[in-house]
């Protein structure tokens, strides 16, 4: 798996927010719920996402804006309309005295708005609860970024709304994975733009040393990875292979692996069929008493709670 794969294989859905937004103005939406990841897809007419620091954003018919906690923003019909309804966390809308405005808003299956006949309709799609191996992921990215139609083009926006109104048996299921695919090809995309926004880290493409050390962690966390190894692995000395991930990455290499294998096992220690053994030696380490001391070393709890508390906000 390359860098960029190791990214974004983190977004997994369990029962997202999704839904279909029709508005007519004026409007304008305070958003504080800081869902970690949110997806703004335009359908028609024109939305603005203003981040409380950072540039206005339009979103017109297939343009793409994508935002994440814990920064708040609005979005509205203009960038100057103030306020006038708040979106809590758990996704709870109120009018600016706090009452809900849930029920007089809704207009059938997952559709929300001002007006069920409103001219500007945009979709949103809502991680509440990404997985810890995301991570790395949330940090390499703004707080708003954005795709317009012109540079990136996908059939899912309309599969999106076209499923996204449907009442079926297992279609929180289907959304789930629509969602995850379609954040994945816009941050794919979006990387792969040309422009002075994407993270440091993306200069490792192109050093084909640090490029093969993370190819290698990526892809067999497991091993008993030492310097010498990686620097063998890499084609290089271990002075070269430390210097130069350091310089790239932000880290040395080893402590790159250690959080690498730390993420996963957050992650891995989300599935049902996973015990702390299993997923110790699927991260590397021989028993399960040095996996669990190293895991609340890192992540500050035992692998039990962290477990726990993680099904407890699914």
């Amino acid at each position: 798996m390359d860098t960029l794969g190791g990214l974004l294989d983190g977004p997994r859905a369990r029962g997202a927010f999704a839904l279909r937004t029709v508005m007519n103005s004026p409007w304008s939406l305070r958003i504080l719920a800081e869902s970690p990841l949110t997806l703004i897809a335009g359908v028609t007419g024109e939305a603005w996402v203003v981040p409380d620091d950072g540039d206005p954003v339009r979103i017109g018919p297939g343009d793409i804006a994508v935002t994440r906690a814990p920064d708040h923003y609005n979005v509205a019909d203009s960038p100057t309309t103030p306020p006038i309804v708040v979106i809590h966390p758990n996704q709870r809308c109120c009018d600016l005295d706090g009452n809900s405005v849930l029920e007089e808003m809704t207009h059938g299956v997952r559709t929300w708005g001002n007006d069920p006949d409103g001219s500007t309709v945009f979709l949103v799609g809502a991680y509440e609860h990404l997985s810890d191996i995301s991570d790395r992921l949330l940090h390499a990215l703004p707080s708003v970024l954005s795709l317009s139609h012109a540079d990136w083009e996908s059939p899912l926006v309309p599969l999106l709304c076209e499923e996204v109104v449907k009442d079926e048996p297992g279609q929180a299921a289907v959304l789930d994975r629509l969602l995850d695919l379609l954040v994945t090809a816009v941050l794919k995309a979006w990387f792969a733009q040309q422009d002075s926004s994407r993270p440091d880290w993306w200069r490792s493409q192109g050093d084909r040393i640090v490029e093969r050390a993370l190819r290698v962690m990526h892809d067999n966390p497991g091993y008993p990875w030492t310097m010498n190894k990686l620097a063998a692995e890499s084609g290089a000395s271990r002075a070269s292979l430390a210097r130069r991930f350091h310089n790239l990455v932000g880290e040395p290499p080893m402590t790159f692996l250690k959080n690498w294998r730390m993420a996963m096992a957050a992650d891995l220690l989300c599935q049902p069929d996973e015990t702390v053994g299993t997923v110790a030696e699927k991260v590397g380490y021989a028993t399960p008493f040095a996996f669990s001391a190293a895991f609340k070393r890192v992540r500050g709890l035992s692998p039990r709670e962290h477990r726990t508390s993680a099904l407890s906000t699914a």
